[in-house]
């Protein structure tokens, strides 16, 4: 088939050469994790990224596009400033998600937000230093708490230190995923920047997990960023006066239906902390069609 006969990503993951759906896969979930922080992008960054795709453009090309169409651009909308935002983050993860390097320590953390923002934030790779409050739709406008601004590189260094001594040896299913969800929920409480954490953290996490050995598939952070950052918040709230305690079961799912093949319904609505029971009572959709990603057993990274 002809480029002129791809008109989506889509189209490229179900029709495209191993080489092409690969890449269009990684666009994806780089586009999808946009949603996190409610940005679109342009019809212009797909059109380039189908580009980068068939092969015509290398992924610093497409930067280098980006860069020049909005230093260009004569007729400016509203939401230009989010869409470029959007265009270019979107990018950067990709070239990110394209290697298979990780440096896993808080500099690298640290390192990661700044090249996952370059040329989107003036503060891109810098730690803040002040304390933070971010109203939530799914707590009534309260706020999770953040990690306060003097302990961020220490706390960094602790749970990432931490996390090298973990050892895989033995454990089962079960226990993976609760150490996973754990270990990524107190990752981003941390919330060490002003901007982007969650962003920072989803790409941390694939990284980490595909160097843990693990076959990770993006069509979950394409399509459920928003509730992973969701999952995120329920799981480091808790308030005592309305008897809510901190919950990682919506973590949980979102790891299990990633890493194991599950099939967990993963509905934006059961996050709220009034929610029905009926998030509860849902079934495991998968009834085992999918092979999971990994063995029973997990050997040492």
């Amino acid at each position: 088939m002809t480029n002129a006969q791809y008109t989506s990503l889509e189209e490229y993951i179900r029709q495209g050469e191993p080489s092409q759906k690969a890449k269009a896969s990684i666009w994806r979930t780089a586009i999808g994790l946009q949603a996190v922080d409610g940005l679109k992008t342009s019809e212009y960054l797909k059109q380039t990224a189908c580009k980068h795709i068939e092969g015509k453009i290398d992924i610093d090309e497409v930067r280098d596009l980006i860069k020049s169409y909005y230093q260009s651009k004569t007729n400016r909308e509203p939401d230009d400033e989010e869409t470029q935002e959007a265009d270019k983050v979107s990018a950067n993860i990709t070239k990110i998600l394209s290697s298979e390097s990780l440096d896993f320590s808080a500099k690298g953390y640290i390192a990661l937000h700044r090249r996952i923002f370059d040329g989107v934030f003036t503060h891109a790779g810098r730690v803040r230093d002040y304390d933070i409050t971010k109203k939530e739709w799914v707590l009534d406008n309260d706020t999770v708490h953040y990690l306060n601004w003097e302990d961020l590189r220490p706390a960094l260094d602790f749970d990432i230190g931490q996390e090298r001594q973990f050892s895989y040896q033995g454990i089962d299913s079960d226990q993976l995923i609760a150490h996973i969800t754990k270990f990524v929920s107190g990752i981003w409480q941390i919330h060490a920047f002003g901007e982007g954490n969650t962003r920072t953290t989803a790409v941390f996490t694939i990284l980490y997990l595909r160097d843990l050995g693990f076959k990770v598939e993006n069509d979950m952070f394409a399509e459920h960023s928003w509730y992973f950052r969701k999952a995120l918040v329920r799981a480091n709230y808790r308030n005592a006066v309305k008897n809510i305690d901190y919950n990682f079961v919506y973590l949980e799912r979102f790891f299990r239906n990633l890493l194991l093949g599950e099939g967990w319904d993963l509905r934006n609505r059961y996050l709220h902390i009034h929610t029905t029971d009926e998030w509860k009572t849902q079934p495991n959709l998968a009834t085992r069609t999918s092979t999971p990603q990994v063995p029973h057993k997990y050997p040492t990274s």
